[in-house]
């Protein structure tokens, strides 16, 4: 058995990778969907759908659709109005020991609903970055799972410390000192 510790390896994530653990742990509801009123079988209902995931300056941008339907449910349908509008939220990366995590969420597109934003507003400012934490050593640790069916070796990893995650060309980048045991 061989164990390797690495010191200042850099881990790059791209925005789809973040797109893709927000739709699966947050937006993974009928036609991906996040409703914060009602459900799919709702008369009246307020949802949040098509995550999309960017970097601007020193910051992760979460986009959003949202489709509300604002009213008085009355024989199935529903009495009031309906809204569209696409929403943005930006947060800060956050790394506490094994995990990615988000920070000083902050609304930079909002609807010009009053209604809507009662709802929109406690689901940006701090449901969304809640579930963009992700553990990076769990992440890692399955993705090693098999690696003794692909390369022949057993490789697993005992230990990961996040130093410092930033945004840097497109990329949220990783500091990260690693254990690694190969068998």
């Amino acid at each position: 058995m061989f164990v390797i510790p690495t010191h200042a390896t850099e881990v790059h994530i791209s925005a789809q990778a973040l797109e893709r653990t927000l739709q699966t742990q947050l937006f993974n509801g009928p036609d991906g969907r996040y409703y914060l009123r009602g459900d799919a079988k709702s008369a009246c209902y307020v949802y949040a759908e098509k995550p999309r995931i960017t970097f601007n300056q020193d910051r992760v941008v979460v986009h959003v659709h949202t489709r509300a339907k604002l009213g008085t449910g009355v024989y199935g349908n529903c009495v009031g109005v309906s809204l569209t509008r696409d929403v943005d939220v930006s947060v800060l990366p956050d790394a506490q020991s094994e995990t990615i995590g988000f920070r000083d969420a902050r609304i930079d597109r909002l609807s010009n609903s009053r209604e809507l934003n009662f709802l929109l507003e406690p689901f940006l400012e701090h449901q969304l970055p809640q579930q963009l934490k992700v553990n990076a050593a769990t992440l890692m640790r399955q993705l090693l799972t098999k690696s003794a069916e692909t390369t022949g070796y057993a490789i697993t990893l005992d230990n990961l410390k996040i130093h410092s995650m930033i945004v840097q060309n497109n990329l949220l980048v990783l500091d990260v000192d690693t254990i690694l045991s190969v068998r």
